[in-house]
């Protein structure tokens, strides 16, 4: 979905000529309509709004055509903005911003394909496993106590 400048201001939270300035300033891509108007990609939004430390929305999204409706019965999933794809051989690096954490998985250059992944584009992490393990930082052990006598 393709945004006028107003319509992205209004998303990102910020006025009309800020959002200018950052365009001017070459901070936010985007491209111009025949009048010389600028629009700005949906997916460029969700980029400035992970870069500010706010997640995308998680609001319904029309599916192109010859897209697949998919459900998913997993719990764990962790939406957030592609910070980098690395290639080498057959696989692939994909590091996922989730607000201020950062998400590594590895999967196949295949798939990176298939699922057009590039930097600055949404994506979600899905997470399946049987167990999870928690872990604090130890607090260091206390000397042993000598008795008197």
């Amino acid at each position: 979905m393709i945004l006028t400048v107003r319509q992205a201001a209004a998303r990102l939270g910020v006025s009309y000529s800020t959002l200018k300035q950052w365009i001017f300033k070459g901070s936010v891509r985007t491209t111009r309509t025949e009048g010389g108007h600028h629009r700005i990609a949906e997916t460029e939004v969700e980029r400035l709004l992970a870069r500010q430390g706010r997640l995308p929305s998680a609001r319904a999204r029309s599916v192109p055509d010859g897209g697949a409706i998919v459900a998913i019965s997993g719990r764990n999933q962790l939406r957030g903005i592609i910070d980098e794809v690395r290639m080498e051989g057959l696989l692939a690096q994909v590091r996922l911003r989730i607000g201020d954490q950062t998400l590594t998985a590895v999967i196949t250059r295949d798939a990176v394909s298939a699922l057009k992944l590039r930097r600055g584009n949404p994506a979600m992490a899905i997470i399946k496993s049987t167990e999870v393990m928690i872990a604090t930082e130890a607090e260091p052990p206390e000397a042993p106590r000598r008795r008197r006598k």
